[in-house]
């Protein structure tokens, strides 16, 4: 014994409702495109960082270019004033060479002398 064909799957299924179809095309639609725009609109926003972020960035070197030229030109002013130091002392040392010369060559007269002045009766002179 068999059981009767339930009426639901012997008979067809009702045609669609065009209404009811468009509603729901409409509504799909509509998500999707609120799912695009919700991707698209936070990409824009990160693209439109990314250019101000360059923009600033770009202003931002070419001030470091300003700052290093004004940085290399106190380093040469720097440098120059070193140099003259260095010259300077430089000199000194050659100034202070010179003296311990002259004392040394001074010491050697003053020996010379006491050993003359010891030795007075040892020196002949013309009028003698």
């Amino acid at each position: 014994m068999s059981a009767p064909p339930s009426p639901s799957q012997s008979e067809p299924p009702p045609p669609p409702d065009p209404r009811r179809t468009a509603e729901a095309k409409a509504a799909v639609t509509a998500h999707l495109t609120a799912i695009g725009n919700s991707h698209t609109s936070a990409l824009e926003t990160r693209a439109s960082d990314i250019q101000n972020n360059s923009i600033v960035i770009s202003k931002q070197e070419e001030e470091v270019t300003k700052q290093t030229k004004k940085l290399a030109d106190e380093s040469k002013k720097h440098q120059k004033v070193a140099d003259d130091a260095a010259g300077k002392l430089k000199e000194l040392g050659d100034i202070q060479n010179w003296a311990e010369v002259l004392e040394r060559d001074l010491l050697v007269i003053e020996e010379a002398l006491k050993m003359g002045e010891g030795e007075d009766s040892g020196w002949e002179t013309e009028e003698g």
